[in-house]
Formats: C-alpha cells, sequence, structure tokens
C-alpha cells in the first residue's frame, strides 16, 4: 500500500516545482504574458495551502482511502482539462483550481493511512522515509523533469504525464487497506474551514507578493483597479495582507473556542495546540520546508542567472541534493531503531548546515561541478533525515482519533514553510544590490541562520520524544503523555 502513497506525494510535490521551467512556453501557446503563468502557478499554491485543513478533516466523515481516491480523481480531471487548454482560464481551472483542490483531498490522507496502520515507531519510520524521498524527489526533480518533458514533448505533455501517474496510482489504490473510523462522524465544520481558508489564503498570499514588493519598504506603487493604494516607498503590501490572514484567523480560533464550549464539532481542535512535543515538530517542519524550498530556489536562481545554465543542466545539477534526501529517506528505518527521534532531527539540521556552509564556502561563478557536490550531498541527507523524524514525532504525538486534524495541521505548516522560503529568497536576492554572487549567498546565509533556529527546536524537544530506539510502540502510555487523555495508541514518550 506504500507504493501509491509514494506516488502521491510525489506526483503532488513534481506539480509544485515543474511548472517553473515551462512559464515561456506556456505563455507564447496560450497567447498572454508570463505574468498570467505566474499567476497560474500562485493560484495552485494559495488553492492548497488554503484547503489542506478542511480537506483533511473530510476524512474523518467520508474516509481515509475514500478522501485519497476522490483527490486522485479531482487532480486527474484537472491534469486533462490544463493538458487540453486552449487558454489561460481554462489552464487555471484545470492546474490552479481542480490540482489544488485534489492534492488538498490526496495529500493528508497519505501521513493518516501510515500512521493508523503502523503501529511501532520504526515502521513508522520506514514509510515516513518512503514517502518523504518521495516529496523530495518530486521536488526536487520537478524541475529536471519538466525541463526534459517541455523541451521534448511539450508542456501539455507534462500534464498528460501527471494524469497517467494519477491513473496508475487509482488502480495500486484498490490495494489499500484502511482500518476504518470508529465512533460517530463528526459533523463538517463549514465557518470554520471557511476562516481557516481564508486566513491561511491571505498570509500566503502575502508572502508571495514580497518577490514583488518586498518586506519593508514597498519596491512599486500597489494598484487596484488602476488606482495606486500604496505608493512605492511606503510600508510593503505584504503586511496587509498578512494583517488580514492574521485577522481570519484569529477569527477562527475565536470560533473553535466557542464552538467547543457549546460541544459543537470543530474543524481543529485547540488541545492540538496543548501538545508540547507536536509544537515543537511543526516548527521544526515549517523551519525544514523553508530551508529544502528556498535553498533549492537560490541555487537555481544562481545557477541560471550567474553561470548560465539552463533548466535541464540546473536540475542534473542538483542531483546530488536529491540522492542524499533519497538515500536517508531509504535508511530511515534503520536510523529510528537505532537513534531517537529528537537526535536524528538535531543531526539532520546539522548536516544541513554543514552542507550549506560547504556551498558558500566552495562555490564561485562558473566554478565546476564538483565544487557543488559536498554541500549539495550534506544537504540532501541532512533534509532527508530530518523530514522523516519530525513528520513521525508530529503524527505520532497523537491517537488515531485525532490524525484527521492534525495531518491538516501538519500539512498546513509545511505548505506554510515552502511559501516562506520561496518568498524570503525572493526578496533577499532583489534587495541586496549588490554584483556577482553577493545576493545569492546573502540569502544563503539566511537560511543558514534559520536552520540553526530549527536545530534549536530540535534540542528544545524533549529527550524521549517520539520513543526511544528499540522501544515498543505499545508501550507509550506507560511512559509519557502530553495531555491525560491520550489514547492506547501515543507513542510520544
Amino acid at each position: 500500500m506504500i507504493v501509491p502513497l509514494a506516488l502521491a506525494q510525489f506526483i503532488a510535490s513534481y506539480a509544485a516545482t515543474n511548472m517553473n521551467v515551462a512559464i515561456s512556453a506556456i505563455a507564447q501557446d496560450l497567447h498572454t504574458d508570463t505574468a498570467g503563468v505566474q499567476t497560474a502557478i500562485t493560484l495552485f499554491t494559495l488553492v492548497m495551502a488554503a484547503l489542506m485543513i478542511p480537506g483533511s478533516k473530510l476524512t474523518d466523515i467520508w474516509g481515509r482511502k475514500r478522501c485519497f481516491v476522490l483527490g486522485l480523481v479531482v487532480y486527474g480531471a484537472g491534469g486533462l482539462i490544463a493538458a487540453l487548454a486552449p487558454g489561460l482560464v481554462t489552464l487555471i481551472v484545470g492546474y490552479s483550481l481542480l490540482e489544488g483542490v485534489g492534492s488538498a483531498l490526496m495529500i493528508p490522507p497519505i501521513y493518516i493511512l501510515i500512521t493508523v496502520t503502523f503501529a511501532d515507531i520504526t515502521s513508522r519510520a520506514r514509510y515516513f522515509g518512503v514517502v518523504s524521498g518521495a516529496g523530495g524527489l518530486g521536488a526536487a526533480a520537478g524541475p529536471l523533469i519538466g525541463g526534459l518533458v517541455t523541451s521534448w514533448l511539450g508542456w501539455r505533455a507534462s500534464f498528460g504525464l501527471q494524469v497517467l501517474v494519477v491513473a496508475a496510482i487509482a488502480l495500486l489504490a484498490r490495494r489499500i487497506t484502511d482500518p476504518g473510523l470508529t465512533g460517530p462522524r463528526p459533523r463538517f465544520d463549514l465557518a470554520g474551514a471557511v476562516l481557516s481558508a481564508l486566513g491561511l489564503l491571505f498570509v500566503v498570499l502575502g508572502l508571495l507578493q514580497s518577490r514583488t514588493y518586498g518586506f519593508g519598504a514597498s519596491r512599486q506603487d500597489f494598484a487596484i483597479g488602476g488606482t495606486v493604494v500604496i505608493s512605492q516607498g511606503s510600508l510593503s503590501p505584504v503586511w496587509i495582507f498578512v494583517a488580514i490572514g492574521a485577522i481570519f484567523l484569529a477569527w477562527f480560533f475565536l470560533h473553535i473556542r466557542s464552538a467547543e464550549r457549546k460541544g459543537r464539532d470543530v474543524l481543529l481542535s485547540l488541545r492540538l495546540f496543548r501538545n508540547k512535543v507536536a509544537n515543537l515538530g511543526l516548527g521544526t517542519q515549517l523551519v525544514q520546508w523553508l530551508t529544502l524550498q528556498g535553498s533549492f530556489f537560490v541555487i537555481s536562481v544562481y545557477l541560471q542567472e550567474v553561470d548560465g545554465y539552463d533548466a535541464i543542466k540546473t536540475g542534473l545539477l542538483l542531483t546530488p541534493a536529491t540522492i542524499g534526501i533519497l538515500a536517508a529517506s531509504a535508511a530511515a528505518d534503520r536510523l529510528a531503531r537505532r537513534r531517537p527521534q529528537r537526535l536524528l532531527i538535531m543531526a539532520g539540521f546539522l548536516c544541513t548546515a554543514v552542507g550549506m556552509v560547504l556551498l558558500l564556502t566552495l562555490v564561485r561563478a562558473n566554478s565546476s561541478f564538483w565544487t557543488f557536490v559536498p554541500g549539495l550531498l550534506l544537504f540532501g541527507i541532512g533534509v532527508g533525515v530530518m523530514l522523516t523524524s519530525s513528520v513521525n514525532v508530529v503524527q505520532s504525538s497523537f491517537p488515531d482519533s485525532d490524525q484527521g486534524e492534525i495531518s491538516g495541521l501538519s500539512r498546513s505548516v509545511s505548505n506554510l514553510g515552502s511559501s516562506l522560503g520561496t518568498a524570503l529568497v525572493g526578496s533577499a536576492l532583489v534587495a541586496v544590490a549588490k554584483p556577482a554572487g553577493v545576493p545569492y549567498a546573502t540569502a544563503l546565509v539566511m537560511l543558514l541562520v534559520i536552520s540553526l533556529i530549527g536545530l534549536l527546536l530540535a534540542v528544545l524537544l524533549p529527550r524521549q520524544a517520539a520513543g526511544s530506539p528499540s522501544g515498543d510502540a505499545g508501550a507509550g502510555p506507560r511512559d509519557q503523555r502530553t495531555e491525560p487523555a491520550a489514547s492506547p495508541r501515543n507513542i510520544v514518550r
């Protein structure tokens, strides 16, 4: 059952990164401009981020396997519409809307099914490693595969490839066994879904706007309907969008508190945020995806702007990082048997930081491929180790009954980290007005500092978080619980 889950994570990660290399080809074919295609990419990110929590909650109502298959169907329909799109609007409907909705439905069940199917920490580590490796491979290889397919067969073939893969996943999904839901099905919290979606939408939209307007003073006029709302040099409109999102999120939490007091079903229970282990694990997840996407972005831009690489050469040069992610993910279960998850997260951050330092030390303009290899390989190994461990810590901090909620929250945090990573890097590259590779080095140093913050969060994790390397998950409640009401499946120690 792991094969279809891993392939689904791969295709979702691939869809988020492969479009960047086909922007010009799509714009020319659809008789639009690059800004229109970039809008479609942005909308895909927004839809997926906004609906991840509601999509996850639906697994408690419709069932995990049913949501996963439904997500595949919606995603596949979107891919087919995008492949046949005669214009930009149709592309947005297929790619941005339907593929975004499909991703929000099929990604949370991936992690829920692994958590509820495998009770012990090492088995979860093994299969989380497979899924995380597939996700890392999709994100890292997206530009390369997308560039090859676009160059040889055209951009429409890239969507056609996604449809074929999704169809194969749907066939394989018949073998997935879902332990099933117990107890009464909760009612869907529509008001909470709308408020959370609007909050996340505006926050992510604001972060994405930083590429154009920056985080400090606005780099250019911000206009709505031809009317300048914020003039150049004033406070960046990024903070207006983020503030609006924060207001909706605050409203969302007030709604949850009120509904819980009245005994109503809510989208996301407030007690999830009282789990120290999970909160720290979510913090490491945010930093990990911020570092991963931000680093891939800055390295890709550097190779294309400074060294003059095309998309295919850029993807090939990132191969050492991909190999590192896959190698670390493949060793996840063996590492989980020998070392605590907390120690693995710390080691991952340290390895990632050392990789960044090597890139800063060895790489210069037009330097050879081999100067990139040590840094990228260590970076990939570090990311592969800590991604798997952080997911394991967060998902294993809650009983089966909470998996629908924590999975959506976990995926939303990861999406937020990815958006924040590219936003911070894009803003730094524009803000540092110096020649040669200085802006890129500045952005990488910024990501290095952020990764050290992630290391600090990992250090703060309880020493026995997520189990000892040789312990039996079933003994969890006898060791340590983060909440009195933990179920027998809780393996936080």
